[in-house]
């Protein structure tokens, strides 16, 4: 049987080279992705996490860089602390009729990582279209997110 994938699409009126800034740079990261900052030097094989901001010792998912092709692709392996599951995580970044589509498919999911997935892609996604399409990012992206349960 095989595993669930997540898949969201969105329409950024920026450069290419802007989107994939935004996913790398922890300066910007920190605005509309809960407080986080993506570490690695993005090089195949290398590894990243995605840490507290204010306390890189504070890791919530690790993986490691599959594809790096700046700035059209990355491709992620994604595991949470509080699971033992690793799924991948694919950012593909193609210019379109003046601005650039975003596309991340998130793949190899368990249902309880489908959820969060489901919930966070989104928030996260339409903060970064904000942030660089207006320079700020809707304010809940700006905070640390509560985990649930």
């Amino acid at each position: 049987m095989s595993k669930p994938e997540f898949v969201y699409v969105i329409y950024i009126h920026a450069t290419p080279e802007k989107i994939w800034q935004a996913l790398i740079n922890p300066e910007m990261t920190k605005e509309f992705w809960g407080r986080h900052r993506n570490a690695s030097d993005w090089k195949p094989g290398s590894p990243w996490q995605h840490q507290n901001y204010d306390d890189a010792n504070d890791v919530s998912v690790t993986g490691t860089v599959v594809e790096s092709h700046p700035p059209r692709r990355l491709v992620l392996t994604w595991a949470s602390s509080n699971s033992s599951d690793v799924s991948r995580v694919a950012f593909d970044i193609d210019e379109f009729m003046g601005s650039t589509k975003l596309t991340v498919t998130h793949s190899e999911l368990s249902i309880e990582a489908m959820r969060g997935i489901s919930a966070g892609w989104p928030a996260v996604l339409s903060s970064l279209k904000t942030l660089l399409e207006t320079g700020a990012s809707l304010p809940m992206t700006r905070q640390h997110w509560r985990k649930a349960g």
